[in-house]
């Protein structure tokens, strides 16, 4: 077969549990499972969350959501350690960074890719200063990924804004766990290709192994990110939506199977019996679902975490009215659980220095009549 236009990445994300030997045991099934890149998650609970978010359900009982991101932090010569460890398999090795430190200290690694998790697609702090190293390299920039989901089309303009087109990738993804499979619209993955000209694919949340991925692929997406795990029973956070490596392995061959239709028959007729084949399997009706109708709006499944899962505005200390804001009062953060969302982090800058209107709690959501009217 014809090398593979398809990057399949696997999607370890924090299922290592912070355990060096269990990163690379994932490692190790994700690389003979097929996967061609693999994906890990740098971990520093106060980039992502308030102390007082709320708790997250486990098998073992509840316990704060914070606590869990805290248990899963990693020190800098683990990620070094297993991207070199990834790198001997063969793969390559990419990351996740949710705020400016974790990002600073995964560059340093010069990771072969940095992959922007949909609800930081609007931390544009970040993005900011994702794009000013771009800017600083010579030569190629390092590739970077972008996941779309809780996010509009508007708030994927403004990032693919920041960070330019070149070595820019684009994937349409639903944020819900699971995600329903007649929900994902499959066909925005064309809609985005043709919107911003860069590399589409998908990062697929749904819990098929081969439904959605080889959809994606009719589609002319040519990334396909999903979860991996030894063992949808353990406690990683996304493991009840990944996939074992069977399934994983499962998803692989279909993928390439399909790629390799396209290349033989041509793109509209092997488009066409890759089609049929899934109707067999899936039935039409289901197809016609899985693919939609190609607009890009928030699927019924995620509509809820729009502005819960993305980032906006938290007081980090309880604050009286009176009281100026300095570096540290406020973060962008993910909302989650209990909090109430806070106002854009395009706003961070401009309240450094703004004096309170009235008293605010510790965690509340920021909101701009929290402030004096300045004249």
């Amino acid at each position: 077969m014809a090398e593979s236009r398809v990057n399949i990445i696997a999607e370890i994300g924090t299922s290592h549990e912070g355990s060096y030997q269990k990163a690379c045991a994932l490692v190790d099934a994700a690389a003979e499972a097929g996967a061609d890149t693999i994906k890990f998650q740098w971990v520093y609970a106060d980039e992502i969350l308030h102390p007082l978010t709320g708790l997250v359900h486990l098998p073992t009982g509840d316990i704060p959501l914070y606590e869990r991101f805290h248990q899963l932090e990693c020190p800098v010569i683990f990620y070094k350690n297993i991207m070199d460890y990834v790198h001997s398999k063969g793969c390559k090795f990419c990351c996740s960074p949710f705020g400016l430190r974790s990002l600073k200290e995964l560059l340093e690694l010069n990771p072969d890719y940095v992959k922007i998790a949909s609800p930081e697609v609007n931390h544009y702090k970040m993005l900011e200063a994702l794009r000013d190293y771009r800017s600083s390299q010579a030569g190629a920039k390092v590739p970077v990924i972008i996941s779309s989901g809780v996010s509009t089309l508007a708030d994927l303009d403004r990032a693919v804004r920041i960070l330019g087109r070149e070595n820019l990738s684009l994937l349409h993804c639903i944020t819900s766990y699971p995600a329903p499979e007649d929900q994902y619209n499959v066909k925005v993955i064309s809609t985005l290709a043709s919107v911003f000209g860069i590399e589409t694919g998908l990062s697929d949340h749904s819990l098929d192994p081969v439904l959605v991925p080889v959809l994606s692929t009719v589609c002319g997406g040519t990334i396909i990110e999903k979860h991996f795990t030894l063992s949808r029973q353990t406690e990683g956070l996304d493991d009840p939506v990944a996939l074992e490596p069977e399934q994983f392995a499962l998803m692989v061959h279909a993928v390439h199977q399909t790629e390799a239709c396209l290349r033989h028959y041509g793109r509209e007729i092997g488009m066409q019996r890759s089609l049929d084949q899934l109707e067999e399997a899936f039935g039409k009706e289901r197809i016609m679902a899985v693919l939609g109708n190609g607009v890009k709006e928030l699927a019924p499944a995620e509509e809820a975490n729009y502005g819960r899962t993305n980032r906006s505005l938290h007081f980090m200390r309880k604050m009286n009215k009176g009281e100026k804001i300095c570096e540290g009062d406020i973060k962008i953060l993910r909302t989650e659980k209990v909090l109430s969302p806070g106002i854009s982090p395009e706003f961070y800058d401009s309240l450094m220095g703004a004096v309170l209107a009235r008293d605010v709690e510790d965690g509340a959501g920021v909101q701009l009549e929290d402030f004096l009217v300045r004249s």
